[in-house]
């Protein structure tokens, strides 16, 4: 009995140690594991260093870990969208900058291969300006081919958290600047006046538009130009803008002549409108096919620009002879697009002054070029910011110092090779982001998850908090009492 117990004690203890072997075997496998799988995220954190994690304003509310926003699409007719393309291609030509790509697809009439979304026009001038084509296109992709996209498109205004308002306002004003500019600023006999006047009756005639005074309703608004004679009507909206240099001459007069640099925007705000990117006019470069570049700093464009553009008449003459600076007035036709595609691609640094407005489209083309951009323009608002660090791609100047003689080449002479490889390398990374061609006809199809489209709507995600708080806080105002609109915020 004693053998008996002794043997089956040694057996017992056998067991146990082979148990713990086992155990310490899969303890230490799942620790490599784990070791590795961190190991891949900090390295996948690293490769997006110029993309930080979105500062948002919901933290208490009921949607901030929402991964989608609902929207409904106004019912406007189809004349005020896809109709006014249509029109567009109807036109003998494109009297306001001719493309001689639109006039190849004008007189093939692949203009309406896609009957349900006709082409964007390739006109330069237009092109940029058309976020508002995307973004109709991703909404109108059936549901099923939508699983991408971080709008869900709703069908009844009250599930709705925002109502889209389908008005392509860039097509409406160029279409009257290419046919009767000289109304444009007027109200009798403009047909873009009368078209911004019949969108928002149609809105405001709504039951969404009562309830919320507007204040949850999106239109894109990216041509400076755009909805001019209805910009304080919509104002309480959520405006999709390149920037508000737009909004400052409206600002200006409203301010009675005060010259203080400080504009206080009561249409336009941080707070409530979203700053979208152009649509790049030049291909993407991709890092891989970088070349050695030879020039330091490169610029095209028109030399003469009004208001804060003056900027960059100075900085012309102040360039023009530098070594390794070249600079080029020309306009995006098909022979200036081409002297751009070689000069970014040839150039460590591409310029960016002020024109007319803060920003321009030279910006993207920059960065689809992997040229790295310098920005010299006090005022400028930029995309997705609080999302994309643009410190660790772009260098920022101030105006006062790029008008002291030989600074601006001296400050860019001071970067290091380790340091322009880097701006090049985050510039790589971030380059899908300002990306809103889907690939799709009439971009009908899914869009890409990382696109300009996702982005805007994310952005007019995190302004949900705010904007339900101002229709609650409006609803509480006494009859007849008027509180004057507070846009502004520094």
């Amino acid at each position: 009995m004693a053998i008996k117990y002794n043997t089956s004690s040694k057996a017992f203890t056998c067991s146990v140690s082979t148990l713990f072997l086992l155990i310490s075997v899969v303890c230490t496998i799942l620790l490599s594991l784990f070791y590795l799988l961190s190991n891949q995220k900090m390295k996948s954190a690293s490769s997006l260093s110029c993309i930080e994690p979105s500062t948002s304003t919901d933290l208490l509310s009921v949607n901030s870990v929402s991964n989608s926003i609902n929207v409904y699409v106004s019912d406007l007719p189809r004349s005020l969208n896809y109709g006014l393309l249509e029109k567009y291609w109807s036109l003998s030509h494109d009297s306001r900058l001719g493309s001689d790509v639109d006039n190849q697809i004008r007189l093939a009439g692949s203009w309406s291969d896609n009957k349900r979304a006709p082409l964007y026009p390739e006109s330069p001038l237009i092109k940029q300006y058309s976020a508002e084509y995307w973004i109709m296109g991703d909404l109108e992709t059936p549901q099923e081919l939508r699983t991408t996209s971080f709008a869900r498109r709703v069908f009844a205004p009250e599930q709705a958290d925002v109502v889209f308002v389908p008005f392509f306002a860039t097509i409406s004003a160029e279409l009257q600047l290419g046919t009767a500019k000289g109304v444009f600023r007027k109200k009798v006999g403009n047909e873009d006046y009368a078209r911004q006047r019949e969108v928002l009756d149609f809105v405001k005639g709504t039951e969404g538009w009562k309830r919320s005074g507007g204040r949850d309703h999106v239109f894109v608004v990216t041509d400076p130009v755009a909805m001019s004679h209805v910009k304080d009507e919509i104002a309480p909206a959520i405006l999709l803008v390149v920037d508000f240099g737009g909004w400052y001459r409206v600002d200006s007069k409203a301010s009675n002549g005060n010259s203080s640099d400080m504009i206080q925007h009561t249409q336009v705000s941080l707070l409530k409108d979203v700053i979208v990117p152009y649509t790049h006019l030049l291909p993407r470069l991709h890092l891989s096919e970088n070349q050695k570049r030879q020039t330091l700093l490169y610029f095209k464009g028109a030399k003469h620009r009004h208001r804060g553009g003056l900027v960059r008449e100075k900085l012309w003459d102040l360039l023009t002879n530098e070594p390794g600076v070249i600079m080029e007035e020309g306009f995006p036709n098909a022979t200036g697009r081409e002297q751009s595609i070689k000069g970014m691609r040839t150039s460590e640094f591409c310029l960016h002054p002020a024109g007319d407005t803060p920003t321009s489209c030279r910006l993207f083309d920059a960065i689809q070029s992997l040229c790295i951009p310098v920005i010299v323009s006090d005022n400028i608002e930029l995309p997705f910011e609080g999302t994309i660090d643009y410190t660790k791609l772009s260098v920022f100047v101030s105006v006062s110092e790029a008008l002291q003689p030989n600074w601006l080449v001296n400050h860019l002479k001071s970067y290091t090779d380790v340091q322009i490889s880097n701006f090049r390398k985050n510039m790589g990374r971030v380059q899908s982001v300002f990306e809103y061609d889907n690939g799709y006809p009439g971009g009908i199809g899914p869009i890409p998850i990382d696109g300009a489209v996702n982005h805007i709507w994310r952005k007019v995600h995190q302004k949900l908090p705010m904007i339900k708080e101002a229709i609650v806080r409006e609803k509480r105002k006494p009859f007849n009492v008027v509180i004057p609109r507070r846009c502004h915020c520094t």
